[in-house]
């Protein structure tokens, strides 16, 4: 019996500190992103930033989790670069995800889950924008806690969308955390899913068998809510039938 591949990819180098005597940098995610895809039947491969082989990548996996972690480059959507609130640039990570979404995109055999950061690249790499702070346009962000970044908040499903019957629901309680979202839709996108304030919480590509990116982050609940422990089973059933 085989069981389908899927990559992961990962924080950059200096991303997440870990506290370590003998070095100070590390390719790292987070547990719940593993947990999630194997609990779907499938094997976790990691995929760190600074690969130039991203042919070789896409010839050994099945599919591929983008997942979430810091904010993208603002130059690369003509944002403002001086943003009080931006996070530190990893530019070693935003050119390896662009080019692995890009070659992704251009094969479409491989089917694709981004999550958080992951929809911004999406989104991004489609000539969309972003919101630098979400909290600049809605200064209640609904999408952060009070006492940490992270609240479960609704996410209404588009009925029509692709989200909506991996799913099974209109309405998800979702784990959210982030403090950007979508300002203007990319190219060849479609919103499958909004939040109570109208920011985009979910896009997919319509000419595209499976790709799909969530603002928030389904592998922190995926071990509780069944909604969101479909998406990764969804993702890994599009990648290769267990035989």
């Amino acid at each position: 019996m085989s069981a389908p591949i899927i990559g992961i990819t990962t924080y950059g180098r200096t991303e997440k500190k870990v506290p370590s005597e003998a070095d100070d940098q590390f390719f790292t995610v987070p547990t719940a992103y593993v947990d999630a895809v194997r609990r779907a039947g499938a094997v976790p491969v990691l995929l760190p930033p600074g690969e130039q082989n991203i042919e070789g990548w896409l010839d050994t996996v099945d599919g591929i989790v983008f997942a979430g972690g810091a904010d993208i480059d603002p130059t690369y959507y003509s944002g403002d670069v001086e943003h009080p609130k931006l996070g530190s640039k990893d530019t070693e990570r935003d050119e390896t995800e662009f080019a692995l979404l890009r070659a992704v995109l251009g094969r479409k055999d491989k089917p694709v889950l981004l999550i958080c950061r992951g929809l911004q690249v999406l989104n991004v790499l489609s000539g969309g924008t972003l919101y630098e702070h979400i909290a600049d346009v809605h200064p209640e962000n609904i999408h952060q806690g009070t006492e940490t970044i992270w609240t479960l908040q609704a996410a209404d499903i588009i009925e029509e969308s692709k989200l909506f019957n991996v799913v099974d629901r209109d309405v998800v309680k979702t784990m959210s955390g982030h403090h950007q979202g979508v300002k203007d839709i990319g190219e060849g996108l479609s919103a499958s899913a909004t939040a109570a304030d109208g920011i985009v919480e979910a896009l997919e590509v319509a000419d595209h068998p499976f790709c799909i990116a969530v603002q928030w982050h389904p592998e922190m609940t995926a071990d509780v809510d069944e909604s969101q422990q479909n998406i990764f089973d969804a993702l890994v059933k599009a990648a290769k039938p267990i035989s």
